[in-house]
């Protein structure tokens, strides 16, 4: 990306920390890294092909959905999304509607989950999910949809979470429909992709890589709300953030550095004042972290060394661009007015660009809602689309309305 030359280094900083949102042992040297229990192990032989189910179990009582019958805590098989080749196993959970399942299956929704932190032990099969996912999942379940929820890769298994990198995201989702399938649980290969924050950004990028990469899965919409967006223009809109002002999605960044491919990221760009912050990463989960920069008073002037930030940017970047803005099918955008975690400005960027490049947008703004509040905002909207495109059916997309 040209703007990643820019010799602005607040501008990267600042659109670093404000385009994204949302009982172990030591296991090894990769950041987050911890035995959570023996069925986060993959087994000594892993297959050679994605999307296979490696083994499930009951999720406890604590994890289960309301409106849930069958609750499985599963492992699977997927592509290293990091290197593109090599097959890693990745954790997450299906919840199935009560009741018989209707003729041809299930229909399926694939939930890509928000930020929650890089520790294992903050995979939502492990550790629990908030209570707006719990009512958001809730929704879709009481309409009759299953729900294949995966934790993605590296949270909660082995390895390094890579965390808000495209091509890991849309892998982990679209291998655990995948094994969702092939397991008898009578699911049809009908499948929706949501996602919220972080996940908003992997639902973007799961329909952007699908055709290429899992042509087998009828992938026939993406709903995504407080979606990221980096492109050589979304710096832009962060130029006049205050580099003295503590802001708690610093914590993002700091995830950025920790789970870099190259560990001398973090080692050179964090600064000394926030070391001891992003230390406790490996270990604590996103409130905790946000908790803790809070406390100290951090601000990006304290937590980075700005000479070796600039030269961190563009590794840190380019893994987290959407292959496409192109999607095959059918994609709802919902935005909130008051959102400051992932700025609106960059949200209504990516449906003016996913538009111009030729994607079918269905785009809501909420004027009142902040980050978290679009979620259950957005649902009277996004219910009628996930049902039109699950139809068969291609809602009219409002590119020609989008606001200026």
């Amino acid at each position: 990306m040209n703007c990643f030359t820019c010799n602005n280094l607040r501008a990267g900083l600042a659109a670093l920390t404000l385009l994204f949102a949302s009982g172990a042992t030591a296991r090894a040297a990769s950041p987050g890294d911890t035995t959570l229990s023996a069925f986060y192990a993959a087994p000594a032989a892993l297959p050679d092909a994605p999307g296979r189910m490696l083994r499930s179990e009951a999720l406890p009582p604590a994890l289960h959905l309301g409106q849930a019958g069958q609750q499985l805590r599963i492992l699977y098989s997927s592509t290293d999304g990091v290197s593109g080749h090599g097959i890693v196993a990745v954790s997450g959970a299906i919840f199935l509607p009560m009741g018989e399942p209707p003729k041809g299956g299930w229909k399926v929704v694939a939930w890509a989950h928000g930020t929650v932190g890089i520790a294992d032990a903050c995979a939502p099969s492990w550790a629990g999910r908030s209570q707006r996912d719990i009512d958001y999942l809730n929704a879709w379940l009481s309409q009759g949809y299953a729900i294949v929820a995966t934790d993605y890769q590296g949270l909660g298994t082995a390895g390094t979470h890579p965390y808000i990198q495209t091509r890991p995201a849309a892998y982990s989702v679209l291998d655990a429909v995948r094994a969702a399938l092939a397991a008898p649980l009578h699911l049809a290969n009908d499948v929706v992709v949501i996602g919220q924050s972080q996940g908003g950004g992997a639902a973007f990028a799961t329909g952007a890589f699908q055709p290429q990469y899992a042509p087998d899965l009828h992938l026939r919409g993406v709903v995504a709300t407080g979606t990221p967006y980096i492109s050589p223009h979304s710096i832009k809109g962060a130029l006049a953030a205050d580099p003295d002002h503590v802001d708690p999605t610093i914590a993002y960044l700091l995830y950025l550095l920790e789970t870099a491919q190259d560990p001398t990221l973090a080692q050179s760009a964090i600064a000394p004042d926030a070391q001891a912050i992003a230390a406790q990463t490996a270990k604590v989960c996103l409130h905790a972290t946000e908790q803790a920069i809070e406390t100290d008073r951090l601000t990006r002037r304290k937590a980075f060394d700005p000479k070796a930030m600039a030269a961190a940017l563009p590794a840190l970047l380019s893994p987290l661009e959407y292959p496409t803005l192109k999607l095959a099918m059918p994609v709802f955008l919902g935005t909130g007015g008051k959102d400051h975690d992932v700025p609106t400005p960059g949200q209504i960027l990516l449906a003016k660009d996913a538009c111009a490049a030729g994607s079918d947008v269905v785009f809501h703004l909420y004027p009142a809602q902040d980050h978290s509040g679009t979620v259950m905002t957005s649902l009277p909207d996004s219910t009628p689309f996930v049902r039109a495109v699950l139809a068969g059916e291609r809602p009219a997309s409002n590119c020609a309305t989008l606001p200026q």
